[in-house]
């Protein structure tokens, strides 16, 4: 309980102030923009590298992360087939089905694990998962559908090859995965630089509040109101189900791959579909929703599973 309350009280928090910010125009017209490029391009890349160069990748090879894994797919797949048959579009598709599916493993799922499942390792697998495979796939689909780089189809193919997220996850996978070890001299400034993303994302998603219309009642409501119930609802649920029918995870196991498949969507979703320039509402209101529908369902899954 406790570790639930106080993971969301901190991203409130630095939220909060973005949101100040923003009110009172003291970053400027763009800034904004500027937070959501420093994370996308410098912060957020240096941070995975960081994170991944020092993981154990035999985290991998777990029925946990089979798990995370089935769960995702499961419920990016359901946000998909909707967006098809709705003819959504290509990018709006796939943000939705990001904030269905792509959970807030760093800044909230870490001080949950402390708190709640009493060891930050347990989500290494899914924040693995996340940045190795999904982020890829997701921005390579917005690479090609023409979000990203402009030019000849075989320059856009090869677009998520400098894709600055792709990159620093790939770069930080191959480090650890070699053994290489990276002097003090040059992890600490990546480390130092890394360190800027979480609250540049969350300042950014705090400035993007000002002035918008309450979550859910725009056009994009239906969108909205499918990848928050998908996320806060579906995927748990499907998550508990294969655990225990498949698996036969029960106890602590059980407990840790729920929670972890309950965190709502993470914010870095927003600094994507800012990015690309699209689904930028149907982002900041998935992740709004989803945060604050997941306090009751951590608490719910904390006390009947703990």
């Amino acid at each position: 309980m406790q570790g639930v309350l106080s993971g969301f009280a901190v991203i409130a928090a630095v939220i909060a102030v973005g949101y100040l910010l923003g009110r009172g125009g003291h970053l400027g017209e763009h800034g904004r923009a500027v937070l959501t490029k420093l994370a996308f391009h410098v912060a957020s890349p240096a941070l995975l590298f960081a994170t991944l160069a020092r993981a154990d990748l035999s985290v991998i090879f777990s029925s946990r992360l089979l798990v995370t894994a089935m769960s995702t797919v499961a419920a990016a797949g359901a946000f998909v087939a909707v967006g098809a048959v709705r003819r959504w579009g290509v990018g709006d598709t796939t943000i939705g089905a990001l904030c269905s599916s792509y959970v807030n493993s760093g800044n909230l799922g870490i001080p949950i694990a402390v708190y709640v499942l009493g060891d930050a390792s347990l989500v290494a697998p899914v924040l693995l998962f996340q940045v190795v495979m999904v982020t890829p796939i997701a921005l390579t689909v917005l690479d090609l559908s023409g979000r990203g780089e402009k030019g000849p189809w075989w320059r856009r193919l090869l677009a998520p090859l400098r894709n600055p997220i792709a990159l620093g996850s790939l770069s930080g996978v191959l480090v650890s995965a070699t053994g290489v070890h990276v002097p003090g001299p040059v992890m600490d400034p990546i480390t130092l630089i890394g360190n800027m993303s979480v609250p540049a994302v969350l300042l950014a998603f705090g400035i993007s509040l000002r002035g918008s219309a309450l979550p859910g009642r725009g056009r994009e409501r239906h969108p909205v109101f499918l990848a928050v119930a998908l996320k806060a609802f579906g995927q748990p649920v499907v998550a508990w189900a294969l655990a225990t029918t498949v698996f036969g995870l029960r106890g602590a196991p059980l407990l840790d791959v729920t929670v972890t498949s309950a965190l709502p969507a993470a914010q870095n979703l927003y600094t994507y579909a800012g990015t690309y320039r699209v689904g930028e509402v149907l982002a900041r209101d998935s992740i709004l929703l989803s945060t604050v529908l997941s306090v009751p369902v951590l608490v719910v899954v904390a006390a009947l599973l703990g």
